[in-house]
């Protein structure tokens, strides 16, 4: 018996392999399962880091903010009561909201609220989330990348 065993080739050892016997392979659905949960873990987890990472941010805007809303506050106040002008303090109403905004995204109950209506919107108005023309299909894509390839090879 001389080398390679079985007399197949030692630069190809998966000759004997072809694709119909591959495809004819059961499916390990475990496995595939194992693999879109770990992919559903993933994308819940970047999901929770991208809000985290978004509440972070509006703590941290809420600081400065709230340094420069009292420094126009007192600005303000002075600049009224000195020059007897109570249009000074009219600035200070958008500001106010913008203030009462942050607050309440960053320490609030703002998210919580627009979670619930979010689930609203999905138990009862899921008409509103329907795509113009109707769902993407394969189709579509491939009429869109034609046209698409056909204008540039015109120019």
């Amino acid at each position: 018996m001389g080398f390679p065993p079985h007399g197949r080739s030692h630069k190809r050892p998966w000759k004997h392999l072809n694709f119909a016997s591959f495809l004819l392979q059961p499916l390990d659905y475990g496995f595939i399962l194992m693999g879109l949960e770990r992919q559903l873990l993933m994308q819940n987890q970047m999901r929770e880091r991208q809000m985290a990472m978004q509440i972070a941010w509006t703590r941290e805007f809420l600081k400065y903010f709230g340094i420069f809303f009292g420094l126009a506050a007192v600005g303000l106040t002075a600049g009224a009561i000195k020059n007897k002008k109570p249009g000074l303090f009219l600035p200070m109403v958008p500001l106010s909201f913008v203030l009462a905004y942050q607050y309440d995204m960053g320490y609030g109950t703002l998210l919580q609220r627009m979670k619930g209506e979010a689930e609203h919107i999905l138990d009862t108005e899921n008409t509103l989330l329907e795509m113009p023309k109707g769902a993407l299909t394969f189709e579509s894509l491939e009429k869109a990348r034609r046209a698409q390839s056909k204008f540039f090879i015109e120019k």
